[in-house]
């Protein structure tokens, strides 16, 4: 079969990463007797300094017509350290979800046997950990009204969600309950906030629709602390754009590495993959950085495509990976190997 593939690299460690994810898929190419057809294009800081747009509509034109789009990572200390930069790499993500209408993060959060001692938390809490973060992604205080006052001295975000952008992500968490273990944990801050009240409204009234689905609330606050206590008590979690944020990068740690943790943003037009750490400058071209997140966002990518064999392969191969200790810096220091060596040996196991 063929597909086309826009790969968008963008910034810091992210051209490294995205390598060595085509890597992988071309070996899945040649494996399974597939065609991808890679276009690459810019976003973020790049775009910025190519185009003074951080999402070139060249770039959102390719995406549109593209079966999928493999995406690095954006961000830059040039922009990080200036806080009036009119322009930030940051903008060209949100923009590139806001007219891919991608209004959902899956994240998934699964701990690996050969990583449970590189956890921060003890063993016995993060062994079979495997649970699935449902995060909005196109509304809430990210995409609400914002300004200054005319002295600087007082500043405002807005927080605005619609019931039709709630109802569409909830009944997204509700279809991957189904297909987990029916379990569904709706994370708020309705004892405070009009906008998780709305959330919560909304969720009672689905339930009924998904009577083999158990629904528990809890407020963000909890839901962070309960993440650390007893992280395997959770299934599939559905929340509101800002928390999905930080809830998903506390869940991350559990792992051992942010660099093991892959992502899928999907919606109405071409869905988008991508790991789900940030773009590490410090890192950037010193071939250290991790590629596994970025890899295995691509067997995301594949089961997307109905690729299902072909997604287990790349995973089996991760996994492998981690059981022989060939691994990056990040998860063991001593026999660190660089991300173009990672990517090579998952690309000949495939």
């Amino acid at each position: 079969m063929k597909f086309h593939i826009a790969t968008l690299p963008g910034d810091g460690i992210g051209p490294e990463i995205v390598e060595q994810a085509i890597k992988v898929l071309k070996a899945i190419e040649k494996k399974y007797n597939h065609i991808f057809i890679f276009e690459e294009a810019p976003v973020g800081a790049i775009a910025i300094e190519q185009t003074g747009n951080p999402y070139p509509e060249s770039t959102h034109e390719l995406c549109m017509k593209a079966d999928a789009v493999l995406f690095g990572a954006i961000g830059d200390p040039k922009y990080d350290n200036n806080p009036k930069a009119k322009v930030r790499p940051e903008q060209g993500l949100l923009a590139m979800r806001k007219k891919l209408g991608l209004f959902a993060n899956i994240r998934p959060v699964v701990t690996f046997p050969s990583l449970l001692d590189k956890s921060p938390l003890k063993r016995e809490l993060v062994e079979g950990v495997d649970f699935v973060v449902v995060r909005e992604l196109t509304g809430g205080i990210y995409f609400g009204q914002r300004g200054r006052s005319e002295d600087l001295n007082t500043a405002f975000d807005t927080c605005i969600y619609t019931r039709d952008e709630v109802e569409r992500i909830c009944r997204l968490a509700f279809d991957y309950a189904m297909k987990r273990n029916k379990r569904l944990c709706a994370v708020d801050k309705a004892n405070v906030l009009e906008t998780s009240r709305l959330w919560r409204e909304v969720m009672q009234e689905l339930t009924p629709q998904y009577p083999e689905v158990t629904v528990d609330y809890m407020f963000v606050d909890n839901a962070a602390m309960q993440l650390i206590q007893w992280p395997k008590k959770f299934d599939v979690m559905v929340t509101e754009n800002m928390f999905g944020d930080i809830l998903s990068d506390e869940a991350s740690v559990i792992t051992g590495s942010m660099g093991m943790l892959p992502s899928a943003s999907i919606g109405l037009h071409t869905s988008v993959f991508e790991p789900i750490h940030g773009s590490y400058p410090q890192a950037a071209g010193k071939n250290i950085a991790n590629p596994c997140a970025t890899i295995l966002s691509a067997a995301m990518l594949l089961e997307s495509l109905n690729l299902l064999t072909e997604a287990e392969t790349v995973r089996q191969a991760v996994t492998d990976s981690l059981n022989e200790n060939f691994v990056t810096e990040d998860i063991d220091k001593n026999v660190a190997k660089k991300t173009s060596e990672v990517g090579d040996w998952i690309a000949s196991r495939i």
